[in-house]
């Protein structure tokens, strides 16, 4: 369930590895976006959505687990520890809640419907703050504040030839299987929109209205520090505000591109009065019933995403010396140790 999670340019940049009771998540560098993301704030980010949609498929399935976020200082990589302590009542919210899951995916298609009412972004900033973090819904004269900082920072990226092939890496025919952004997530053409969504640097299949997204709103989401373990609880407040959305029927479409530049980062910082770290900024309007959005995004098998111990050899007691040893499950592991690089 964890693989369903958001990630910046679906590069799904986690890596799982099961044993016992616990569920160790780390950060894949080989999925990172080293031009885009040098600090590995999205990628981190990323990773605390697919912790949120773990959690709650375990409280789905009637376990109860302890969460210990950076629980070695001396691995950074190793982003988190989920340890299922036992049986606990089944949550009906998170049973619902997986269903969420499968349903989320990014529009990126202008929003043209009415303005998102007081109760949902009442609903959305409280499944943020609940996860530890902040909304701050923008007013109208700080939209155009933010798709000025928006448009400075896709102009400084697309200025940089790096940048420009590490896009085209990831949503291009080359990228790996399974990753990435395909053309029927990119639009047809670019869309009206107040604030600049992502130019992937070519045109997709994706069909688009040429109405304008004038009733669209926006929110910041940031926090009081600007620490790995930050981010991984910003994306889990991203992951809870995005289901708690799809339920009210809102549209989200996370916009990192003001956060990937540090001058414009900035800038969204004011927006919020320096109050905290911005970390993403989501775009927030009513979902068009009328007509059919891009389909879910490709994902990882399984196997590219989990690590399992080894199955242990029985070892033959006295009565059991002519019977051929075979494997046998319920291996632990070491939680110290980091994912082999793939």
């Amino acid at each position: 369930m964890a693989g369903y999670a958001p990630s910046i340019h679906n590069t799904q940049p986690w890596r799982w590895r099961v044993g016992g009771t616990r569920l160790d998540l780390f950060a894949d560098r080989a999925r990172a976006l080293a031009v885009t993301d040098p600090d590995s704030r999205l990628a981190t980010l990323s990773c605390g959505a697919a912790l949120q949609h773990a959690r709650i498929a375990l409280a789905a399935q009637g376990w109860r687990a302890i969460v210990t976020r950076m629980p070695d200082p001396t691995d950074p990589d190793h982003l988190a520890q989920l340890r299922v302590v036992g049986r606990a009542p089944v949550e009906l919210r998170a049973v619902r809640r997986t269903h969420t899951m499968r349903l989320r995916h990014t529009d990126r298609r202008p929003v043209t419907g009415p303005a998102v009412g007081p109760d949902d972004l009442r609903a959305i900033t409280a499944a943020v703050q609940a996860e530890g973090a902040w909304l701050h819904i923008l007013r109208p004269d700080q939209v155009l504040g933010l798709a000025a900082a928006a448009s400075h920072a896709q102009q400084t990226e697309t200025a940089d030839p790096a940048w420009r092939a590490e896009l085209a890496y990831w949503t291009g025919g080359t990228r790996p299987g399974g990753v990435g952004v395909p053309d029927d997530a990119i639009p047809l053409r670019a869309p009206q929109t107040t604030v600049p969504g992502r130019d992937f640097g070519h045109h997709g299949d994706l069909p688009v209205s040429t109405g304008h997204d004038r009733n669209a709103g926006y929110g910041v989401l940031y926090g009081p520090n600007d620490q790995p373990v930050d981010w991984v609880r910003a994306g889990e407040a991203l992951s809870s505000a995005w289901l708690t959305a799809v339920e009210l029927g809102v549209s989200v479409l996370p916009l990192s591109a003001a956060v990937e530049v540090a001058g414009t980062r900035q800038s969204v910082r004011r927006l919020v009065a320096d109050l905290g770290h911005p970390y993403l900024v989501m775009r927030l309007g009513m979902l068009d019933t009328d007509a059919a959005g891009p389909p879910n995004a490709p994902r990882l098998p399984a196997q590219q995403r989990i690590d399992r111990p080894p199955p242990k050899a029985s070892r033959p007691g006295p009565a059991e010396d002519d019977r051929p040893s075979g494997p046998k499950g319920g291996g632990r592991h070491d939680p110290a140790s980091p994912p082999t690089p793939r």
